[in-house]
């Protein structure tokens, strides 16, 4: 079955105006402190809504909110997405990770192996993100602290030096799952770096630095 086409307007962003993507829409949003937006089942009725302004679709002041806080992101921040983070005791080491929804921090997934590094774990979790949003049918752009970690599943491949060894089968195993998954699969999911200076702290961090 065709994906139901979707269009995003938006009243508050760098260029405000009716997005046939949620990437377009995603570009308009992101940095862009307060701004407001919502997706709509069809064209017709995102230039009504556009026309008459966010007050009766995400809330306005003086007004109960219609879930705003999926719609409005703080900071920068985009409130309605999957933040991913991993760590590891010793590189190489036991090493987990983890996704969650970054509005609240709760936990959507975590996986942990006894052997792995930052960057298998990192990588991993932003293809579980994507994973977890296919089975789920949603698409949310997903954060992470790693650049390497982006342009390893841009390249559909983990680029590791830990050795293949009886040690690290088990873990090789699922790398090599993930970029099969990479190769077979589709998605536009943006993938945002999170700016650590800025906004502080990852909400997947484990809180242990």
């Amino acid at each position: 079955m065709a994906k139901k086409q979707r269009f995003y307007v938006v009243w508050k962003g760098h260029t405000p105006g009716i997005y046939d993507s949620w990437a377009d829409c995603q570009r308009q949003i992101m940095h862009f402190a307060g701004a407001v937006y919502k997706a709509f089942d069809s064209r017709a009725a995102a230039s009504k809504a556009l026309s008459e302004g966010p007050a009766n679709y995400v809330g306005a002041a003086g007004k109960p909110a219609k879930k705003k806080t999926e719609f409005v992101s703080k900071a920068g921040i985009i409130q309605h997405s999957i933040a991913v983070d991993a760590a590891c005791s010793g590189n190489p080491g036991v090493m987990e990770y983890q996704g969650v929804y970054t509005k609240n921090g709760k936990q959507l997934f975590h996986k942990k192996y006894s052997l792995g590094t930052n960057n298998i774990g990192e990588f991993l979790a932003i293809v579980h993100a994507l994973a977890y949003c296919k089975k789920e049918g949603v698409n949310l752009p997903i954060y992470t602290d790693s650049k390497t970690a982006i342009k390893w599943v841009q390249t559909k491949k983990c680029k590791t030096q830990l050795e293949a060894n009886a040690q690290t089968a088990a873990l090789m195993e699922v790398i090599h799952r993930a970029e099969e998954w990479l190769k077979k699969n589709t998605w536009d999911n943006p993938l945002l770096k999170w700016e650590t200076e800025s906004w502080g702290e990852i909400p997947a961090d484990f809180g242990r630095k």
